[in-house]
């Protein structure tokens, strides 16, 4: 096979992205040359070492208008000037640029999406800001030659609104070959980012009544209001803060998880019909997991019962949930026989032959 190049875009610091490491470690190892195109920060760590080229780039602001303003003309500025067979953005603030490009080389676009982007809550409730990203999704993914993104209830909202077809490819890790441990030291894991709409508020007010400890192994926009609001709530080391964690290092962790959290806020398109990575890493590491019962969530869950699903985000509701897995032996234990058959049903291994076929089809 002749090796053609892929660029992928996106618009997070390359070390901490495990899904776009996946992809792109899959695509080097099916004879693609990949290169993956992020972003500087100022507290950013030395790249690791990967079979595929990373670049990072400097945008000088950290968020906002002018970040998203100099993250798109660094990447059309490095696409105009690197040779691309097909380039792939990432979630909506990378397509433009790549739009651009593709267009001029007369190369494939293909769209990628995480999330629905419009439908997150740091959008949907800003109506211009919205009203910009929604002008950018109406221009660009018309001029896509393939899409997917990772579950079925988004790719069925792009589907409906453009008329295309979106492959799913779902956010799942790789085969796990260490199952969960049980540990003298029973403990809550929330693993992902600190952002409005995954329930730590309400996480927090439950844990007045859970006599083992919340671990929360992440940062975001909220870091320091929940840090702030557990401080003044007294809950101490009920709840601690791990911050940013290595993927191996939240791995070993996971494992010996007793609880995976996993909730979310009905806030918008996006999290209602979210598939999340963390519903699977718990899966993989064998551990029982409180979810919300979103769609997608009851529909893996009754191809495999690896969780308990509640309906709201209540105290009561929480702290009932929360109890009858503790106590309840053989509830537990069903749980976590299941989270073992369906680790060898949903990870990357098999996920990834799905990705393939995308590009296959592509003649890419």
């Amino acid at each position: 096979m002749q090796t053609k190049n892929l660029l992928f875009l996106v618009s997070n610091d390359l070390n901490s992205d495990q899904r776009m490491h996946r992809i792109c470690r899959t695509m080097a190892d099916a004879g693609y040359k990949v290169t993956l195109v992020g972003r500087m920060r100022k507290n950013s760590l030395p790249l690791k070492d990967m079979p595929f080229r990373q670049v990072r780039m400097w945008c000088g602001a950290e968020k906002g208008p002018l970040f998203y303003a100099m993250l798109n003309l660094r990447l059309l500025w490095y696409l105009l000037w690197h040779r691309f067979d097909a380039v792939c953005a990432i979630d909506l603030d990378t397509i433009l640029p790549a739009m651009l490009a593709a267009r001029l080389k007369r190369k494939a676009l293909i769209y990628d999406a995480h999330e629905y982007f419009t439908e997150v809550p740091e959008v949907i409730n800003r109506p211009r800001v919205k009203d910009v990203w929604r002008w950018i999704e109406r221009i660009c993914i018309p001029h896509t030659a393939a899409r997917y993104t990772v579950s079925r209830g988004i790719a069925r909202l792009f589907e409906q609104r453009y008329g295309l077809p979106f492959a799913v490819v779902r956010n799942v890790p790789l085969a796990s070959k260490t199952p969960a441990v049980e540990t003298q030291n029973p403990f809550l894991l929330y693993q992902g980012a600190l952002n409005e709409g995954r329930g730590l508020e309400a996480m927090l007010l439950a844990m007045y009544e859970i006599d083992i400890p919340l671990y929360l192994a992440g940062e975001g926009n909220l870091s320091q209001y929940i840090r702030s609001m557990a401080q003044k709530m007294g809950l101490g080391d009920r709840v601690q803060f791990l911050g940013m964690l290595p993927p191996e290092e939240l791995h070993r962790l996971t494992i010996h998880a007793t609880i995976g959290i996993n909730l979310l806020e009905d806030k918008g398109l996006s999290y209602y019909h979210s598939l999340s990575n963390k519903f699977f890493d718990y899966v993989q590491a064998g551990v029982p997991q409180l979810c919300i019962a979103f769609p997608e969530y009851q529909r893996h869950n009754r191809e495999f019962e690896v969780a308990v699903l509640i309906d709201d985000l209540k105290t009561v509701t929480l702290v009932r949930a929360i109890k009858s897995m503790l106590t309840d032996k053989a509830l537990y234990n069903r749980l976590h026989q299941n989270c073992l058959k369906a680790s060898e049903e949903w990870h990357w291994e098999k996920e990834k032959e799905v990705l393939l076929s995308v590009y296959r089809n592509l003649g890419a």
